[in-house]
Parts: C-alpha cells; sequence; structure tokens
C-alpha cells in the first residue's frame, strides 16, 4: 500500500516539491499494483502481446505497449525467444488492455447485429475504431459470427456458402454477450460446455492486423491443415502458420494448404468444429490452457461454430458449408505408379509392361515433367517422348488410363508465335500483372515464367483451350497440378517487389522464408479478384477449379485431378497428394495423420506418395509401405529423378509377391471403399476414419494415429518400424475378426500384439458389419464383371448390416440423376439375408453372383451359393 504524507505549508517551493513526491507515488502505486495484477496472470493464460519474431523482447518495448512484462527466465543481452514463438509469452496483455465495447445491439431476420467501438488505438498502424458484429443463428447446429468495417469493404474469400433465410428455431447452442468488453461466449445447450469464448484476450481489428482469442473445452483439437504434426495437435505454445508454400513436409513449417478449419472434443464424448473464413496469410496459436488465437493480416472476422455433436456430424456440418467432395471416377481408386526420372515414353512403357507379366494390378500410370518439351506445360519431347501417343493407346487398349503433370507457369521467352499458350495468353490478358500492371514474371522450370490467374474466368477458357488442343496429341485422362501455391524460384519477380505495407506488413505471420513473397510471387501483384496479398492461398482452388472444369468439357467424365495446393471447398474438384516425403520410416508414420487431417477436410481423396518421394527406400520400408499405401484413399507410387526405381517390380521375389499381396487386397475392397466415397459425396462422411470418430466415450483413441479405420466397419493396423514381425494395435471395447482368418478376439478396449510377418498388413473387421468384396484383377473391374461375395461379421445377437454403392464409375452425377444402384444388406440370423434396394437401379447390377461368407465369433463359416443378386432383382420386378 502506498502512503502519501500531506503537509499543510505556504511555502510554493515545498508545496510543488509535495506535489512532485505525490504523482511519482501515485505512479509508483499504480505501477505496483499493475505489476501484482499482472504476476496473478498464470503463465499458460498469457496472450502474446509481442508475436513479432526476431526482436529483443525488452520491458520499454512491452511496456510501450501498455502490456504486461515478466521474464520466464533470467534476462540477458542476447536473451529472445525462438524465431517460432515457442514458450510463455514475456511480454503479454493485460486484463485492462484496450479493447472494443458495445454500444448498440439490435435483432435481425437471423439474430443480432451490434455496434462495436473502440476509443484507444493500439499499436498495429490503421487500427479500425469502429466495426460491426453480426451473429447468425444459421440452423440448429450451425452458429455465424461476422465482423465487418461498416465504413469500408475488406476482401472476403470467393467461395460459394450457404445463405441462411431465417433464424434457427431450436438451436443446440446459447449465445452470451458481454458490452464492456465486448465479448462472445457460446454453450452447448444441453451440457453447458463452453465452446467459444473470447473474453480471454482482446479483440483487435487493424487494417493488416485481426486477432481474437478463445478458451477451449478440451486439448483434443484437429485439422487445421496443411501441417506435417501428429493428428492430436500439440498444445504447448505451438504456432501453426497458414500460407500456401512449396517445401518439402516438415515440421513448423507453413506448407502446401490452408485449411483454418478444426474439429474439438469435449468432456463426455461430444465434438464441435469451428472455420474461420479466411484466405490471408495468419498464425494460430495454441497454448496450454488450453486456448488458441486467431491472428491475421487482411480480409475480414468471418467465422463458423458446428454443434455436432458428433465428430462425424461435425464434419458433415462443416462440408454444408464448403461444399461436399466429388464422386472420383472409379480409377481414381486403382493404384498408381509415377516418377520422376522416366527418361523416355519407352522407359514409361517397358515398367507399365514389367507390371502386367507379374500380375501386379495397376490401373493408372503418370508422367512427371519428364514428358515435356523444355519443361513446357502443354507440349511433349518428340526426340525421347516420341512413342508417347502409342503409349497411351496401350493403355486405353489395357483398360488403363494415363495422367500428366501439369504446372501453371507458363514459359515466357520463347520466339514470337513459336509457343501459342503464353502468345494467346498475353493477348487474352490472363496474367498476373506486378503493381505496374506489366506482366509479372518469375521462374520455375521451363526458364522464366508468366502465371495465369485462374481467379479470371478468360483464363479458364485459355485453360480449357490449351488442355483441348494437347488432348488430340496425347489423349490423357486426368491432371496432376504441381506447383501452384503457386511456386516461384524467385523471390516475387525479376523486377523485385514494392517495397510497402503490403509487401512487408506491421506484421507477418511466422512463413518460412520470413516473407509473404518467398518462393512465390509478389504480395502486390493484381489478379482480376484482388491482390495477391489476399488471393495467395486460393490459387491452387482456383486452378483446380479450371482443371475440372476443362476435363469435363474434353471427356464429358468425371474428371481426375490431384493438385498439391489446396483450401476448403477443393474436395468438389480435386484431391490431393501430400507433398514431397522421404523415404524414411517416420514420414511412413506422419503420412497417416496427413491422411486422417485431409478426410477432416474435406478432401477425403489423398494420399502420400508410397515408398518416399526423395531418397532411396530400403526394401522392408516399400513393401511395408505398400501395404499402408494399398489402405490410402489415393493409392500412388512416386518417386525422384536420380533414384533408383520402386515400383514393386524392382525388389526381390519375396517382397514383390508381398507388395503384389496387398495391392490384390485393395482391389478385392474396391465396393467398400467405392460405396464410402459415395456417402462422402452425397452425406460428407470421412472415408479413412480416425478410431475417436466410433469410439467417442473411449478416450484412449483420442490420440491414436498409427491406425485407422475404413469407413465404421475395417480396422487398419501397419507395421511402422523397422525389423520387426509384430505390431501393436488399440482395440476399442467389443467382438474384432481378423480379416483373413475370421477367428474373433473380444477386446475390453486394450492394446494387442499381433503377429505382421513382412508379407501381412493387419486388417480386422469390426462385429455387426456386412461388406460387400469381389474377386481380384489387374484393374479395378466392375460388378458386373465379377462375383460379388458378402462378409458379415455378426454381432452377439446374430444381427450384422452394410450396403453397396453402384453405377456405372464414370457418368457425372449419377446419384443425383438416379442412375445407380444402392443397396443394403441386413443379416439377423446366421442364414437369414435380406436386401433393400433404391428405387433407381442400373441393369448392370443385377449380373453378379452373390456369395456370403458368415463369419461369427464361434468360428463357423458359412456359404450361401445359391444365392444370386440378378434372381433377386428379377423377382421384385426391376428387369
Amino acid at each position: 500500500m502506498c502512503q502519501v504524507l500531506f503537509l499543510l505549508t505556504h511555502d510554493p517551493n515545498i508545496r510543488l516539491f509535495f506535489f512532485i513526491v505525490l504523482i511519482v507515488s501515485l505512479l509508483s502505486c499504480a505501477s505496483a499494483s499493475r505489476r501484482d495484477a499482472c504476476s496473478l496472470t498464470p503463465a499458460e493464460w498469457r496472450f502474446d502481446c509481442y508475436p513479432e519474431r526476431g526482436v529483443v523482447v525488452t520491458r520499454e518495448l512491452c511496456e510501450a505497449r501498455n502490456c504486461c512484462f515478466i521474464p520466464v527466465s533470467p534476462p540477458s543481452s542476447s536473451a529472445t525467444r525462438p524465431s517460432g514463438k515457442n514458450g510463455v509469452p514475456w511480454c503479454f496483455y493485460s486484463q485492462d488492455f484496450p479493447s472494443y465495447s458495445l454500444v448498440s445491439l439490435k435483432d435481425t431476420v437471423l439474430g443480432q447485429k451490434g455496434k462495436l467501438v473502440k476509443d484507444v488505438k493500439t499499436y498495429y498502424p490503421g487500427d479500425i475504431l469502429t466495426v460491426e458484429a453480426e451473429i447468425r443463428y444459421e440452423t440448429d447446429t450451425r452458429l455465424r459470427v461476422r465482423i465487418t468495417d461498416p465504413s469500408s469493404s475488406r476482401f472476403e474469400v470467393p467461395i460459394s456458402v450457404p445463405t441462411a433465410t431465417k433464424k434457427a428455431e431450436n438451436p443446440d447452442y446459447v449465445v452470451e454477450i458481454s458490452k464492456q468488453p465486448f465479448s462472445l461466449v457460446v454453450k452447448r445447450k444441453s451440457t453447458g460446455a463452453v465452446l467459444l469464448n473470447t473474453a480471454v484476450a482482446p479483440l483487435f481489428y487493424a487494417d493488416q492486423f485481426l486477432q481474437f482469442s478463445t478458451s477451449l473445452p478440451s486439448e483434443f483439437i484437429y485439422g487445421l491443415g496443411e501441417h506435417r504434426s501428429t493428428f492430436l495437435h500439440d498444445f504447448n505454445w505451438n504456432t501453426l502458420t497458414m500460407w500456401a508454400r512449396d517445401v518439402p513436409p516438415m515440421e513448423k513449417t507453413n506448407l502446401y494448404g490452408v485449411h483454418p478449419f478444426y474439429l474439438a472434443m469435449e468432456d463426455g464424448g461430444n465434438a464441435h468444429g469451428f472455420f474461420l473464413l479466411n484466405s490471408n496469410a495468419m498464425d494460430v496459436v495454441l497454448q496450454p490452457s488450453p486456448a488458441l488465437t486467431w491472428r491475421t493480416i487482411g480480409g475480414i472476422l468471418d467465422f463458423y461454430v458446428f454443434l455436432g455433436p458428433s465428430p462425424g456430424s461435425v464434419i458433415e456440418q462443416y462440408l454444408e458449408v464448403i461444399g461436399h467432395p466429388a464422386m472420383p471416377i472409379y480409377w481414381a481408386l486403382g493404384y498408381h505408379l509415377c516418377r520422376w526420372g522416366y527418361s523416355t515414353s519407352n522407359n514409361t512403357w517397358e515398367v507399365v509392361k514389367s507390371l502386367r507379366n507379374y500380375g501386379i494390378p495397376q490401373d493408372v500410370q503418370w508422367n512427371d515433367i519428364d514428358y515435356m518439351d523444355k519443361s513446357m506445360d502443354f507440349t511433349y519431347d518428340s526426340t525421347k517422348f516420341d512413342t508417347l501417343p502409342d503409349l497411351v493407346k496401350d493403355l486405353h487398349a489395357h483398360d488403363q488410363r494415363y495422367v500428366i503433370m501439369m504446372d501453371p507457369a507458363i514459359s515466357s521467352t520463347q520466339p514470337e508465335g513459336s509457343y501459342w499458350p503464353f502468345d494467346e495468353g498475353l493477348k487474352r490478358g490472363v496474367f498476373i500483372k506486378d503493381a505496374e500492371g506489366k506482366t509479372l514474371i518469375g521462374k520455375v522450370w521451363p526458364g522464366l515464367t508468366a502465371y495465369p490467374d485462374f481467379s479470371d474466368e478468360v483464363t479458364h477458357e485459355w485453360w480449357y483451350d490449351n488442355l483441348q488442343k494437347f488432348h488430340e496429341k496425347v489423349p490423357f485422362d486426368g491432371l496432376w497440378i504441381d506447383m501452384n501455391e503457386p511456386s516461384n524460384f524467385l523471390d516475387g519477380s525479376t523486377n523485385g517487389c514494392p517495397s510497402n505495407s503490403l509487401e512487408n506488413p506491421p506484421y507477418t505471420p511466422g512463413v518460412l522464408g520470413g516473407l509473404l513473397r518467398a518462393k512465390t510471387v509478389c504480395a502486390t501483384a493484381q489478379q482480376k479478384m484482388s491482390i495477391h496479398y489476399n488471393m495467395h492461398s486460393l490459387y491452387g482452388l482456383m486452378e483446380a477449379k479450371a482443371s475440372a472444369s476443362a476435363l469435363k468439357r474434353i471427356v464429358p467424365k468425371r474428371p481426375f485431378v490431384i493438385s498439391r495446393s489446396t483450401f476448403p471447398s477443393q474436395g468438389m474438384y480435386s484431391g490431393h497428394w501430400l507433398g514431397d516425403n522421404r523415404s524414411l520410416w517416420k514420414d511412413l508414420y506422419t503420412s497417416i495423420s496427413g491422411i486422417l487431417t485431409f478426410n477432416l477436410l474435406g478432401m477425403p481423396l489423398v494420399g502420400a506418395d508410397i515408398c518416399g518421394f526423395s531418397e532411396e527406400p530400403e526394401e522392408e520400408l516399400c513393401v511395408r509401405w505398400t501395404q499402408l499405401g494399398a489402405f490410402y484413399p489415393f493409392t500412388r507410387n512416386h518417386n525422384a529423378i536420380d533414384m533408383k526405381p520402386q515400383d514393386p517390380t524392382a525388389f526381390s521375389p519375396l517382397a514383390r509377391t508381398a507388395m503384389k499381396q496387398a495391392l490384390l487386397l485393395r482391389y478385392s475392397l474396391f465396393p467398400v471403399l467405392y460405396t464410402l466415397f459415395h456417402h462422402a459425396h452425397v452425406h460428407g462422411h470421412t472415408v479413412a476414419r480416425p478410431l475417436m470418430f466410433e469410439f467417442t466415450s473411449d478416450v484412449k483413441t483420442y490420440g491414436i494415429d498409427k491406425q485407422f479405420l475404413w469407413g465404421k466397419s475395417l480396422l487398419v493396423t501397419p507395421v511402422l518400424d523397422p525389423g520387426v514381425d509384430y505390431v501393436v494395435g488399440y482395440f476399442p471395447e467389443g467382438l474384432w475378426y481378423d480379416y483373413y482368418t475370421g477367428i474373433s478376439m473380444r477386446s475390453k478396449g486394450e492394446e494387442l500384439k499381433l503377429h505382421a510377418p513382412l508379407d501381412k498388413i493387419n486388417l480386422h473387421l469390426r462385429e455387426g458389419f456386412v461388406i460387400p468384396i469381389q474377386v481380384n484383377g489387374d484393374v479395378v473391374s466392375f460388378l458386373s464383371d465379377s462375383p460379388l461375395h458378402l462378409v458379415s461379421a455378426l454381432s452377439d445377437d446374430g444381427s450384422a448390416s452394410g450396403d453397396l454403392f453402384w453405377d456405372d464409375g464414370e457418368s457425372i452425377d449419377t446419384y443425383e440423376t438416379d442412375q445407380y444402384a444402392y443397396i443394403i444388406f441386413n443379416v439377423t440370423q446366421v442364414l437369414t439375408l435380406s436386401f433393400s434396394l433404391a428405387e433407381k437401379i442400373l441393369p448392370s447390377v443385377c449380373a453378379a453372383d452373390l456369395i456370403l461368407i458368415v463369419i461369427t465369433h464361434t468360428s463357423q463359416h458359412v456359404n450361401l451359393h445359391t444365392l444370386c443378386l440378378n434372381l433377386f432383382v428379377s423377382a421384385v420386378g426391376y428387369l
């Protein structure tokens, strides 16, 4: 406590002296009181007030921002925190830090709209002192909040989202609003769980710095792609930066895609989701309170809360906003083979023939950039790849497909009139411009290049024209769009970039290279929709959209596109591979979390390069990776130039046989996989699924990323370590059947040691499910081509159920136009099987024999060869 002696005197000098003493004492008192208040803030609840990287945070710098300063270790002249901003903040917000106040609130058709005002400017320039917050009760399970600048329009992400027309009548959430300072609390009505609480830290809304924080109900957070990490995110002061970047996958780095969505588990097994609809560079900070901070440098704050309550329903609700993934063409689910380094088309062809000779299934052959003439799009090397058209013709004759790489960057240095893509692009004005309005020139594989602006519909038409012209020469079946972050071997352009706040914003998130323009184009570059500062992370999405549209016009079938850079809603147009991984056991393991995360993000058609892209895999690793890769939703073996071949035929007979068996297993399960993709397309379900989705009451499943499910029924337990012939897997409570033997085991929710010789990947079928399988083939075949087997794993009460979706495998919108068969199987007793069918079915589904294999935990096997689906369908009058 501060005590001040007040003396009565008429001497003005003495009065002045004591007045100064009084002021100093009051300031000292206030300072001591503030330090006391600061010290009461637990370390885990300190929200960073000085997030800039590369700065030695001193008391003077911190207190100049009106923030608390408490070093976590003895200060020194060189004291600074790591570039990743990991660790307890030394400088953090005080409880009385200036923020917005709610000065008015009115009801709207969808909810409420409030005016927020701030009296004191904060430390970032362009502070917007008056903003508007709109709360929209869009559905009973979806809340949307938009915080905007009412005096000036700001960039908004140009993807289509649903437009609500009336307020939800019985929402599953309660919204509480505080006025001074303004904050939002969102609670689950049924349990009172706090899903969002922005009162934990101040709201920022400056021109190039927008930030808010929230507490979280648990540390079980998933999503927030694209990052290389465990499936369950780390809350130990972990910063995840989002800004599309060409870089081989590594931890603590912004990677190819941007997905500002997370799924959170709550106590009791409920789940909710959160989506920030923003494409600007951002940091997402996780701290052990647990709490999360969103920090972005542009756009608006436009976010959704999804109430679930199951994890699967959260993803369904998220995909209702961003769009359901497209139904893939059937051959997309087969085995794909590629490498960078096929020196000629004949070399490529020989590998295809080798796989055929060994009976190894393959649906699709790819070529990397090798096939191009001088690495230029829409060309092929007429010397080294002179037989490419013949190779493609041969692939098609064997019911196989061909996919080509297509980079966005277009060579700009060819003689005028010799390279139509660039000449015509200049004529139509399709290329990104620099700040002065001239074509921006960067550097990629062909040398100096221009970048198509896919935010312009004119560019989409130019892209189609080029693809169509090339398709007449080489009738490719799908596109692999790479380098589309967009990647640049320079920083910005050949002429550099302007020096301004767009290129060097007041705050730069933790992007690799430290600059927004690092290995991409200038942030000031001009696109039709907006500057690249706003559009950068949307580039891959917009190219995917243009590519899918072009393929539909060239070959009126479902388009096949695989993209490196991604953004929310991209599952509607493309799949994704996890980038340039390495041939290491660690990369084998981390691929699982990548696959699971992208299934949460609405892109189920995802896989990692089997056996690794860079470096050379040892044989054992490639075998184990092929076994795991057989259960990636998208299965491709791909490796780098100058590396030894790693396709199955390149290894010993033992390894080759093991790989072949794994791939044949995948092909036999094609009806299961195809049906799962149907549910992803129609209902927004996941294909590769984390265990915790199905066992929400079992907290032990929440961190599992060494196993996963296909849908609800098949549990995959791969070997992820060298030199072992066993694997330990976790089995949630219930009855599980070994897929190969039918032997059952009843788990109480425990880890079990499984035999896993080199030629086996463990696979278990969950009780109560029927799965349809087909006989093996060397390419994906239709149900009409081979018998269908039903494998039924009975529960204790003798019941099981399953389903099958089937169509012609390639036509667009078969479900939407009722051109499909959908069959539900129910087993109620060991020898009783019933079906129900959709109203619309294709006659071709009726040609297959049905064999029912019933598995019970008493190891009884019953084969019913007498049931035939075509007879059943005939009986109900569909033929």
